[in-house]
């Protein structure tokens, strides 16, 4: 493998959960050395949805590969001195913390720029850090509630919100991009800058074009279950052993639909001359699409839209999503074994296929702590001086 292109690069993570940590866990794809800092218990984090006997959990497994483990208490007077060395070696610090925790963890811009005038800070925080809501806490929901997704999403009298946590993977890969330009920024300038996220501030952008036409045309949108408004038939339908959805937008692919279906006279009704006045009559053309899946099995519904170069895909339990064959040809998981795994996890390299400098997952997840003692001796910290940190609960 070439030299990866962030080698060189040191990352603090103190970051929790995904929008922190995953951002950080791109960085340590290509190649930046990213140190993992969490409490010497371990962090909340690292036991949610738990697979091993000492909980720790599939989230965690995610969020963390490629990265070394330091314990710290950043609040003890020997923490911070911790804290200071590290900050010395660093190139960029993440932190999705609340500002008055990083005030009080010496982590917030100023305190970072007094020990290294050139570090990159990358935060996030829920609702940004201005408005009536900075100073409040949230997650992922949080943001897909107040930008209008969840309201639009299932039933009118019974909103959902998506399982996937857009909103916390979509602030990481903004975090992400935006660290990335201040690295390039700092290489022709020397200057270093903070970087602010917000879930929400992401979720907004991620919904705009709904808010959009909105604010333009008011058309007061209520939700449709899974049926689209803006084109059709956009639906989930049952087949005689499952469940696909299928997406048409756009007339080229409408006239495709309508010659599989043998519906001919359907291009020149008016009630269907555009995705707009499709989306209207949504129901009607997903009824007609219903009947066509219920005859028909998922595997030859599916290739049948294929051929035709329709859009279209099962709904696929979490199981059934690891053991097809599209699955495997990707080849994006790769089984990453840790202590306790009963087997080995399959761990999701970066989806993206790169000709000269393509990442990948080259150690798993650390266990607590794993590596503080290596990461101190780097730092210049010798055995008694370890043990002293370790005494006074620090590391």
């Amino acid at each position: 493998m070439s030299r990866l292109p962030l080698e060189g690069i040191r990352v603090l993570d103190f970051g929790r959960y995904i929008a922190g940590p995953y951002c950080a866990a791109l960085l340590a794809e290509y190649g930046a050395d990213v140190i993992r800092i969490e409490k010497r218990s371990g962090s909340e984090d690292r036991f949610t949805a738990p697979i091993t006997a000492q909980g720790e959990g599939g989230l965690f497994m995610q969020m963390n590969r490629n990265k070394r483990s330091l314990t710290l208490d950043p609040m003890t007077e020997r923490g911070r001195e911790v804290v200071r060395r590290l900050v010395a070696t660093a190139d960029v610090v993440v932190a999705n913390l609340p500002a008055p925790a990083l005030v009080q963890m010496g982590l917030d811009d100023d305190s970072l720029r007094a020990i290294k005038p050139d570090i990159i800070l990358t935060t996030s925080s829920a609702f940004g850090p201005t408005g009536p809501l900075s100073s409040y806490v949230g997650f992922d929901g949080v943001g897909q509630a107040m930008c209008g997704s969840v309201y639009m999403t299932g039933e009118p009298d019974q909103p959902y919100r998506a399982a996937i946590n857009w909103v916390d993977f979509g602030t990481a890969l903004h975090s992400a991009v935006g660290t990335l330009v201040a690295l390039m920024e700092r290489a022709q300038s020397g200057r270093g800058q903070k970087i602010e996220g917000s879930l929400l501030g992401t979720a907004l952008a991620l919904n705009n074009s709904a808010l959009i036409e909105q604010a333009v045309t008011a058309p007061n949108r209520v939700p449709t279950a899974n049926r689209g408004q803006t084109a059709a038939p956009v639906d989930i339908y049952r087949t005689r052993d499952g469940w696909l959805l299928c997406q048409v937008v756009g007339q080229p692919l409408y006239k495709r639909w309508v010659e599989l279906m043998g519906e001919p006279e359907w291009l020149t009704d008016p009630r269907f001359a555009d995705d707009e006045s499709r989306g209207r009559h949504g129901e009607l053309i997903s009824e007609r699409m219903g009947h066509w899946c219920a005859q028909r099995t998922s595997e030859e519904a599916i290739e049948a839209l294929g051929k035709a170069k329709i859009p279209c895909g099962p709904v696929l339990s979490p199981q059934q999503a690891l053991e097809h064959p599209q699955t495997a040809a990707l080849g994006l998981y790769q089984p990453i074994d840790y202590p306790g795994l009963p087997r080995p996890a399959p761990i999701s390299a970066v989806p993206l296929r790169m000709s000269v400098t393509q990442g990948g997952i080259r150690r798993r997840a650390p266990t607590v702590g794993e590596h503080t003692e290596e990461i101190l001796a780097e730092l210049g910290y010798d055995a008694a001086a370890i043990a002293g940190l370790r005494e006074a609960g620090a590391v």
